[in-house]
């Protein structure tokens, strides 16, 4: 691998040719899907997952579902789990794991039945054809997994999931050295090419706290989670981090996810732990303006567990910026109506507070559903849940 520098101090890694596609069967396991209806708000939903595994979705930012909706994406810790797939069609379960091991840091691509994700040092790209069986209880679905080898990256440990440029043409992963001694660097992979470039490497490793993303509308904007300032954004044209937002000391600013417009939302408020405030905050990059989106709450003497029944978490936007939805650390799931702020509540009681896997509530293509990890039948299952055709009829033009 070749490495040279261009301008702005970047760095490009000229990676080997990518090795020849191979095409295999994933392992299909059956159906535990189970339809439930909320008793609180009469939302349907459906647990994916329903065994004693630890089964989660992917991260809030991530794209879980195929864009054809015939598959959605989540993790799992049983026998030949790492990453799997639910098939919609039929409740089945699909394990990628191969003797070559299994799959993380996936993101399903923008266009295409296809997925990224991670194989040790391998970045990858599946696409898979799928043949559902009419009856699943008797034969099982077909799926047939054609890998591409994309690129392999150089001796580094990777530490964020990738993630797809909104244009379709690269992935960014945030790796650290194998040595702890090496710098925390934010990598660019040209998808056809696998041409890999270092956009920004970081002198100080306490500035720089992962989740590294892409803007949905603009191919040129990446963020990620840094130190002091936890909003920080990169254009890839100079690898210039800068910081859009600056926060007080001590004010609160964290999960943050790209939406619509060139807006990012987050969660924050101004009151410090412990029983701190978190509304869900949207920052317009165009003009510098932050209003509240979703509000949360704070008062004298609420304790803890009361004021997080009213504060909000990993805040995630519909691609048709209709919705925004964040969860709570009980479990709840909120919608909030992109125009009017007017908030919805779509499920509660997902979580036991102070113990248990995040909801980490993201969003399908369509702003139909949501996906999120749930507690309510005893263990960290994967559950849908599916906004209320009223609802959606309702929201104003």
């Amino acid at each position: 691998m070749r490495r040279f520098l261009i301008g702005c101090g970047l760095v490009v890694l000229i990676a080997s040719a990518p090795a020849a596609q191979t095409v295999y069967r994933g392992t299909v396991l059956p159906s535990e899907r189970r339809m439930v209806t909320d008793a609180q708000t009469g939302a349907e939903l459906t647990f994916l997952t329903t065994g004693d595994s630890t089964d989660t979705n992917l991260y809030f930012h991530d794209r879980s579902w195929l864009s054809d909706g015939s598959v959605i994406l989540f993790n799992s810790n049983r026998a030949q789990g790492g990453l799997m797939g639910y098939l919609v069609e039929t409740g089945e379960l699909v394990s990628f794991t191969t003797a070559e091991g299994a799959l993380g840091g996936a993101t399903a691509a923008l266009t295409g039945p296809r997925f990224f994700a991670l194989r040790g040092n391998r970045i990858l790209e599946l696409t898979l054809a799928i043949a559902a069986s009419a009856d699943s209880t008797d034969q099982p679905s077909d799926v047939t997994v054609t890998e591409r080898v994309i690129c392999e990256l150089p001796a580094v440990a990777t530490n964020t999931a990738l993630n797809e440029s909104c244009d379709g043409t690269r992935l960014s992963v945030g790796v650290r050295g194998a040595d702890t001694e090496d710098k925390p660097a934010i990598l660019v992979i040209d998808v056809a090419s696998g041409a890999i470039r270092e956009l920004c490497r970081f002198d100080d490793p306490d500035t720089y706290h992962v989740h590294v993303q892409w803007s949905r509308t603009d191919p040129n904007l990446l963020s990620y989670a840094g130190h002091p300032q936890r909003l920080m954004v990169v254009d890839t044209r100079d690898g210039v981090p800068r910081n859009p937002y600056r926060a007080w000391e001590n004010e609160l600013v964290t999960h943050e996810s790209w939406w619509v417009k060139d807006q990012l939302l987050f969660c924050g408020g101004i009151h410090p732990k412990p029983g701190e405030d978190s509304h869900v905050k949207v920052l317009d990059m165009r003009t510098g303006e932050v209003r509240i989106i979703g509000e949360g709450a704070w008062w004298p003497g609420g304790s803890e567990s009361e004021i997080a029944k009213r504060n909000w978490w990993h805040a995630s936007g519909s691609e048709d910026g209709r919705w925004a939805a964040a969860d709570n650390w009980h479990g709840d799931i909120m919608l909030f109506e992109g125009k009017t702020s007017r908030p919805r509540l779509l499920t509660a009681g997902h979580r036991t507070y102070g113990k248990g896997e995040h909801p980490h509530v993201g969003w399908d293509r369509a702003g139909q559903q949501v996906v999120f990890t749930s507690h309510l039948l005893g263990s960290p299952d994967v559950c849908v849940a599916t906004v209320p055709k009223a609802w959606q009829d309702a929201l104003p033009e």
